[in-house]
């Protein structure tokens, strides 16, 4: 996707960074491209980069939920259970390594924490990055059975049973949820679909 290059540019130079930030582009870029990813991928990456193209106006801080897309995903270890943790950490340390101030540097580490969809957002940026994120639940049904094929191939060392299982409740607890978009515009936009998606695969 040609969206990389200009969204990475916009963002760096937008929250104030120092340099280009070539550096960091480049190991970004590679760590999306890492082989044990299937669905946490450069596509995954490109498509939330399109989705917040569609909906930056609607940001408070928009550089900063830019780079906080760029680094949500930027550590995914399988096995691992603090990825967030270490993806937020690589943001705030490389923001604040390039002069970026503290506090736009602790919000994008608090944007990239919130992804860890345990709770649901409450701040503005928040919740239109989370939305972003989550925008692949409300995907053409193409797209959307492509997005749960690419996860079973992330945990194929689960046996089928215990991932059908497991995953049944990740997304039952979205479909739970009084609404999985906290934000008027995906909200209308994907919403419904999103559900019958959600409704095919947990009772199938």
């Amino acid at each position: 996707m040609d969206i990389f290059p200009g969204s990475w540019q916009r963002a760096w130079t937008g929250i104030g960074a120092t340099g280009e930030g070539g550096a960091l582009f480049a190991q970004l870029m590679a760590a999306y491209a890492e082989p044990q990813r299937h669905y946490h991928t450069l596509q995954h990456l490109g498509e939330c980069l399109l989705a917040f193209d569609r909906a930056h106006a609607l940001a408070a801080h928009t550089h900063e939920v830019e780079l906080a897309l760029w680094f949500h995903d930027a550590i995914y270890d399988i096995k691992a259970h603090d990825n967030e943790q270490r993806s937020a950490d690589w943001a705030r340390d490389a923001l604040r390594d390039a002069g970026v101030a503290a506090e736009a540097a602790q919000r994008v580490h608090a944007l990239v924490m919130a992804t860890r969809h345990t709770a649901v957002p409450s701040g503005h940026d928040e919740r239109l990055l989370v939305d972003i994120d989550l925008s692949i639940l409300g995907a053409e049904r193409t797209r959307f059975d492509e997005y749960e094929q690419q996860i079973r191939k992330e945990y194929a060392y689960v046996p089928g049973f215990l991932f059908r299982r497991k995953r049944r409740e990740i997304l039952k607890g979205f479909l739970d949820r009084p609404a999985i978009y906290s934000t008027p515009y995906f909200h209308d936009a994907l919403e419904a679909r999103a559900r019958d998606n959600l409704l095919r695969v947990t009772t199938a």
